[in-house]
């Protein structure tokens, strides 16, 4: 399956590089910053599958899906939600709303990947880790990890029913977790899919608030914008 990427933010044409990287079954045929760009090469270059934000310059995401409509499948990548309704009337396969998560975006691609290579799919992207504890080592689906902490030499993964205590650094740890974690503070790593909320200062995890230290501010929005 042949893909292209419309988006006119590079952060956000960046992520879903990151995301598509775990899907081998899709190329990546070129991205593009700017709809207008796109046609002549959609014209030279039919792909099955396009991501597109909806609030560009110069054409917007759903007047070009509207001149491609049957071309190809469309999955929309917006920050806004209002377009909804409109992505849905095109047909379009799915309906990203930004920041956009490992998780659910893995749930688009199985819509549109033929059902046997979305079930080979799902079992490739199923990310599970060992965590050592003493002389136990435990496999752990990531996507059950709500958040970690770190204790002097230890880390510890806060699950829903329990925690698991590893000696490990912060570097180890963030090295074999999946691209949904994301440092929030020198003592905190956070599963973006489990996050309620977050202000200047605190992140909202599990019904617990985490400070949200001053130098991971920056790289923290990054990921969620």
């Amino acid at each position: 399956m042949k893909a292209i990427i419309i988006d006119d933010e590079p952060k956000a044409i960046s992520l879903l590089e990151k995301y598509l990287a775990h899907f081998p079954e899709i190329e990546l045929a070129a991205t593009f910053r700017n709809g207008l760009k796109a046609l002549p090469f959609l014209q030279a270059e039919p792909v099955d599958l396009i991501f597109m934000d909806i609030n560009m310059p110069h054409i917007t995401g759903v007047s070009l899906a509207r001149l491609l409509e049957g071309k190809a499948q469309v999955i929309f990548t917006t920050a806004y939600a209002e377009y909804a309704v409109e992505s849905y009337e095109l047909s379009a396969a799915d309906y990203l709303l930004k920041p956009i998560t490992f998780e659910r975006f893995t749930k688009a691609i199985l819509k549109v990947l033929p059902k046997e290579t979305a079930v080979a799919s799902v079992s490739a992207t199923d990310h599970s880790i060992l965590i050592k504890s003493g002389s136990k080592t435990y496999k752990v689906k990531a996507d059950e990890i709500a958040y970690l902490e770190k204790d002097h030499n230890y880390m510890v993964y806060h699950l829903a029913d329990k925690r698991i205590m590893a000696r490990e650094s912060t570097t180890e740890a963030l090295e074999k977790l999946p691209d949904q974690f994301v440092q929030i503070h020198k003592s905190y790593i956070i599963n973006l899919d489990k996050m309620a909320f977050f202000d200047k200062q605190e992140v909202s995890v599990m019904g617990r608030l985490l400070s949200l230290g001053g130098s991971y501010r920056d790289a923290f929005l990054a990921r969620i914008k």
